[in-house]
């Protein structure tokens, strides 16, 4: 089994952990000539930005090709999940396959400007976020069906959302604090390696609009003007070693 995983703060990269198989972070071999998979059953793990698939995910199903008897797809939310896995089943059809089994999981929104991040870690244990993965691995293991689905109201709240959320430039309305010590970790947790530090931290215009810079600074030095909180979030089951070394594409 290989399962391809996007992951910001961790959770994607938990849920892949948790399902096992060979693990391949889709930031790292976005670029790659030859994008051609096969296995026995391939999946793959991404959060929802914005109720669809960030655009990373997008990008990469469209231009991968892939052979397997199963296919399966996790979206991780902190609340409610939209048209993605429309979106994702689109995609796959375009490409001459389909998703057998296409599920959410509820975990923490690290969206900064919506969710004060203390309030979301106070809500976690509500969302028995470990029984929930055990039973989607189980699901998994047995190869159960479950078709992607949403309805109007959702398919056009994600439609919407798309239009008014588009990351790109984003990273342009980043605050720099002084506590700033330039170690570079906002550059090597970035999936979309728009980040670069030198005498100061400057971004590019392919911003994925994930904040795993913001979430995952040591020095808390990275800040948006209408964020609810200044406290971060990292997934206890994954470390910043981890994290890095799936999103770091200067190595």
């Amino acid at each position: 089994m290989t399962v391809f995983y996007f992951t910001a703060t961790g959770n994607s990269l938990s849920v892949a952990k948790r399902i096992g198989g060979t693990l391949i972070s889709i930031p790292l071999v976005i670029d790659s000539y030859n994008l051609h998979f096969s296995d026995d059953a391939i999946g793959v793990v991404f959060p929802v930005h914005w109720w669809n698939l960030p655009i990373m995910v997008r990008r990469f199903i469209d231009k991968a090709s892939f052979e397997a008897d199963y296919f399966f797809a996790i979206g991780t939310c902190g609340s409610l999940a939209g048209g993605e896995m429309v979106s994702l089943r689109n995609l796959a059809k375009k490409n001459g396959y389909c998703f057998d089994y296409a599920g959410h999981l509820l975990m923490l929104d690290n969206y900064l400007p919506a969710y004060d991040m203390g309030a979301q870690i106070e809500k976690l244990p509500r969302k028995l976020v470990a029984e929930r993965i055990d039973k989607i691995v189980a699901d998994i293991n047995r190869r159960e069906t479950v078709k992607a689905k949403a309805n109007f109201g959702k398919r056009a709240l994600t439609a919407i959302m798309g239009h008014v959320f588009k990351p790109g430039n984003n990273a342009k309305k980043y605050i720099v604090s002084g506590k700033c010590n330039r170690c570079g970790v906002c550059a090597q947790v970035c999936p979309a390696n728009n980040i670069a530090v030198a005498e100061n931290v400057s971004f590019c215009g392919h911003c994925e609009g994930c904040l795993a810079c913001l979430h995952l600074c040591p020095q808390n030095a990275l800040h948006l003007n209408n964020e609810k909180s200044d406290r971060r979030w990292r997934n206890p089951e994954v470390s910043l070693k981890e994290i890095i070394e799936a999103n770091n594409r200067q190595r």
